[in-house]
């Protein structure tokens, strides 16, 4: 008897990772392929792309490795961090995650693959979750109006400042910023005011606004409650000073102390930011936490990022949605109130219950736990000899050592602690909800001290001042009562992802977004305590596992684009779309070229686009785009020529918003280049180049990566995403750096772009493994299927709606468009109809309306299966039927299940009165009853939650109509 022999290295080497990522397998891409008339993915592609553009070698990328090869590899990494006992503070404080949170919403691919609630009929467990997140911040600011959200607590206060001077009375003057704010929060301040012409004023404010500052007029004021020293001051004094300025006035507070401290809003803030860090999300090396901004009534409408609100739906049932997005930058552009895009959803949602699960009493619990400590340590202190420089602290002490400030630093170093060393004579020392009695015997034993800590608990006295002892009642909503054990929390937590649609249940096709796998094996490593742990002002000594994995990742990164050196700091798409555009501005800066001011932007341009280059203080002139969808190109030089001599940049972005391959990018990079220009290539949709293509070396100067698109970064609700600038080696010296993290980039840097040297750091050994996972050759081969799928996918639905835009060979990339306003036009059935219509055959809607308005854009990724590419495919066409059933006037036009979708269970019941039966609602063609997704509402009232405004939790009464 024979058998086929097989080697011992073939059976090592188990399947490819690539083969696990991939949907489609090679006899379901052969079908594809078929269908689409092409015999191979290279002849597909060498088809799609154009040549100018192809690159000419392979991807110079190590071997692809397997899970189990890799996660070793990570492992090694991780030993390499030293995990100390941190207590830096500083805006960053090691915290004790529940596991009933980390297991069912940070590890939970229901919560990690949801994508923005754009569709807020499926996402209403998100949304609620996020509205929890905004009654906590309001109700701990003691302010009435709080966002879903933002980056972080330094782009917070900055964002906090560009309001001030939006809505303020003063609209020329500075911006007074306390020097007990944190430092990092001063530069990220100083790195976004320069471009504007904002001039920030840094100063001693503990005796109140100096003369000579108030006599040049200011918009707003910064103070830290507490300061970074640990000072404790009542700043009520110094608010009411401001106001009779005329002066807006910001408080970057801390919520744990906020549970013992009159809250911002009685003190007389008009606005409230921070981080919501230590409420139970890791520190990870610095990200992504979410970031929190709360303001006064008046200024709610102004509010930058996300707000969720209340409204109803088609039964007058209480609903989520995302509110005032007119103001956001998808609809304003250049006149939005940011450029936020991503958010930082999923940690909003860990920072939100977290003070669900603890309930006021557990969050006061906590901090009295942690002021005690603080309490215990300077009295051992003090009795050792050593001052304590302020009376009047919560966590943070700062102790007076004359010249003994780094040997202490290093001695408690040599104890297992992490402190951070002020200067010479200083040494600043954090508690936090993780601060035990071994790190205060290793503090003390570092100043040359030694307590006692029952007898110098029984010796300390508090030291918060009395008069601004927390008084007034907060979480009184019962979420924040109601799952206090873990089975209440379980469920809760179970409830609120079942109201969801997200990744884990099917696709979400949606354009220029990327909706792909975020494998498990990319996903494990966040929560390892060698990476979560990591305080991002920790020694780099102690990091050099993470910084390995920074290092080479940020090289591959520049590898697969073609550029020369990138920086991962940026934490969101838009914030690397700034520190693009910021780098463009020093570089012309530096030659002299300080009137190259100009920006060019097609006018099928991502929101963010325009409204970064704004902040980066660049004037947008728009480029009309053809009926093609490629940019216009006689518009386009007519531009060039108008404004040769101010050309600061192009932004554009490729494949184009059309999801085409334009033939003719090198012809326009080379155009803006002669003009004197730069080229900023959006990396939006990457995921149609990697490894055909290098935006580095067909023409782009500087582009920003979404890692949470290509790089299988998940989306989270909204976020976390990041957002890497590469750039080409003569913008180099002008990437982001830190004050705090000298190795986090240049000297001659623009500064910092997000609060941490090396933004959401915490989440890169996602991005770090799918790269290991796929090697080049998989890598390729995903760009590959990406685009046989959106192919397929067109051809598909060709004969039943038009497809917008095609590029050579009447190809897309990885996207496509369908056009439904025909449609419309003809039997009155609109766009949303057709995305709530989707919702009842159980799936997200693709992008509506962007770029273009009554349009569908579809983006199936590599990720999806031929099965579920074409139950999708196959729902699209039983909905073009339905359409033309209310064409003939078989359904009324005003009464059939497109106009009354999405359909619910509850809607089932009692009269059915409609002129379709309830099966054709619920149970369109392909729908499996056993398999069924039920929206949890009908469609919402959008202009009824705009009209009446509701952003926290409400009492029941507030639903009545």
């Amino acid at each position: 008897m024979t058998t086929n022999r097989i080697s011992l290295t073939e059976l090592e080497s188990g399947t490819p990772f690539e083969h696990r990522h991939i949907g489609p397998d090679h006899e379901a891409q052969a079908k594809m392929l078929a269908h689409i008339g092409f015999g191979s993915l290279d002849e597909l592609t060498a088809t799609a792309v154009p040549d100018v553009i192809k690159s000419a070698e392979a991807l110079g990328l190590p071997q692809a490795r397997t899970e189990a090869e890799v996660l070793q590899e990570l492992h090694g990494l991780a030993d390499r961090n030293q995990v100390l006992a941190s207590m830096i503070g500083l805006g960053y404080y090691g915290t004790f995650t529940p596991p009933v949170i980390l297991r069912n919403v940070m590890e939970n691919p229901a919560w990690y693959t949801a994508y923005t609630p754009y569709q807020p009929e499926i996402s209403q467990g998100r949304l609620e979750a996020l509205l929890n997140f905004q009654t906590m911040v309001a109700d701990l600011t003691g302010l009435p109006t709080s966002g879903s959200s933002l980056l972080d607590e330094g782009t917070a206060a900055a964002e906090a400042m560009a309001l001030s001077r939006r809505v303020g009375k003063v609209k020329q003057g500075v911006f007074l910023v306390d020097a007990d704010c944190l430092p990092q929060t001063i530069a990220v301040i100083e790195t976004r005011a320069e471009p504007t012409g904002v001039e920030v004023v840094v100063a001693d404010l503990s005796d109140g606004i100096p003369a000579e500052v108030a006599e040049r007029g200011i918009f707003g004021v910064l103070l830290q409650y507490p300061g970074a020293s640990g000072a404790v001051r009542d700043p009520r004094a110094l608010i009411e000073q401001a106001h009779e300025l005329g002066a807006v006035v910001t408080v970057a507070a801390d919520l744990l102390a906020l549970t013992l401290l009159t809250s911002p809003g009685e003190l007389g803030a008009d606005i409230a930011v921070g981080t919501t860090q230590r409420f139970g999300v890791p520190m990870g090396f610095g990200g992504p936490h979410a970031g929190f901004m709360a303001v006064r009534d008046q200024f709610a409408r102004s509010l930058p990022g996300r707000l969720v609100g209340v409204s109803v739906d088609a039964d007058g049932n209480k609903a989520y949605r995302l509110a005032l997005q007119t103001r956001e930058q998808h609809i304003r552009r250049e006149k939005a109130t940011s450029n936020i895009c991503t958010a930082q959803v999923l940690l909003a949602v860990m920072a939100g219950m977290y003070a669900v699960y603890h309930g006021p009493e557990g969050l006061r619990t906590i901090a009295r736990r942690t002021h005690r400590y603080a309490a215990v340590l300077a009295e051992g202190l003090r009795a050792g000899g050593v001052e304590i420089v302020h009376d009047a602290y919560f966590d943070t002490l700062t102790a007076r050592v004359p010249g003994r400030a780094a040997e202490v630093v290093a001695a408690a170093r040599e104890a297992g602690v992490n402190l951070r060393q002020v200067d010479a004579d200083l040494v600043g020392i954090a508690c936090d909800e993780t601060t035990g009695r071994a790190q205060l015997a290793g503090v003390w034993g570092a100043f040359g001290v030694h307590g006692d800590v029952e007898q110098l608990d029984a010796a300390a006295a508090e030291a918060l001042p009395e008069a601004l002892r927390r008084s007034d009642d907060y979480l009184a909503h019962p979420v924040f009562h109601q799952y206090r054990s873990e089975t209440a929390m379980l469920r809760y937590l179970r409830t609120l992802a079942d109201k969801d649609y997200a990744l884990d249940r099917g696709m979400i096709p949606l354009g220029s977004c990327t909706m792909k796998l975020n494998a498990t094996t990319e996903m494990e490593p966040v929560t390892w305590p060698a990476f979560g742990q990591l305080h991002p002002f920790a020694p780099a000594a102690q990091a050099q596992g993470y910084l390995t994995l920074i290092q080479e990742l940020e090289e591959r990164l520049a590898t697969v684009t073609g550029y020369d050196k990138v920086s991962i700091q940026p934490n969101a798409g838009s914030q690397g779309e700034l520190a693009g555009l910021l780098a463009v501005r020093a570089y012309h800066r530096a030659n002299g070229d300080e009137q190259r001011t100009v920006c060019l932007i097609p006018s099928s341009a991502h929101g963010t686009n325009a409204a970064s280059a704004v902040m980066a203080g660049m004037k947008v002139v728009v480029v009309k785009t053809g009926e093609d969808g490629e940019v216009d190109a006689d518009d386009l030089h007519a531009k060039i020529e108008k404004h040769r001599d101010e050309l600061a940049v192009l932004m554009v972005t490729y494949p184009s918003t059309h999801g085409v391959f334009e033939e003719h990018i090198t012809e326009i990079c080379a155009a803006v280049h002669d003009a004197g220009g730069q080229v900023y290539v959006d990396g939006a949709n990457l995921n149609a180049l990697v490894g055909l293509a290098e935006p580095g070396k067909f023409g782009g100067d500087v582009s920003h990566l979404n890692l949470h698109k290509t790089f299988c970064i998940p989306h989270g609700g909204g976020g976390p995403g990041v957002g890497p600038v590469g750039v080409r080696a003569h913008l180099a010296p002008y990437l982001p750096n830190h004050p705090l993290q000298p190795g986090a980039g240049p000297e001659t840097g623009v500064g910092p772009i997000s609060a941490a040297p090396w933004g959401s750091a915490g989440i890169l050994p996602i991005s770090w493994a799918y790269v290991r996972l796929m090697g080049g050759e998989g890598l390729k081969r995903a760009t590959q299927v990406a685009v046989l799928s959106a192919n397929y996918i067109a051809k598909r639905l060709e004969p039943h709606y038009p497809v917008l835009y095609t590029g050579p060979g009447g190809l897309v990339a990885h996207e496509c468009i369908i056009d439904v306003r025909p449609l419309t036009k003809a039997t009155g059935v609109s766009i949303d109809d057709v995305a709530k219509r989707l919702i009842d055959y159980g799936f997200h809607a693709p992008t509506m309306s962007f770029p273009v308005a009554g349009t569908l854009m579809i983006e199936p990724t590599e990720s999806e299966d031929l099965g579920e590419l074409d139950r999708f495919c196959d729902a699209m066409i039983a909905i073009r039927a339905e359409i033309e059933k209310v064409g003939t006037g078989e359904w009324d036009k005003d009464d059939n299940p497109l106009r009354n979708a999405p359909h619910t269970a509850a809607a089932l019941g009692g009269d059915w009165s409609h002129p379709y039966t309830r099966e054709e609602a619920v149970f369109p063609s392909g729908v499996e009853a056993a398999e069924k997704y039920w929206p949890p509402v009908r469609r919402i009232d959008g202009a009824f939650g705009d009209r009446n405004l509701v952003c926290s939790c409400p009492p029941l009464d507030a639903y009545d109509n």
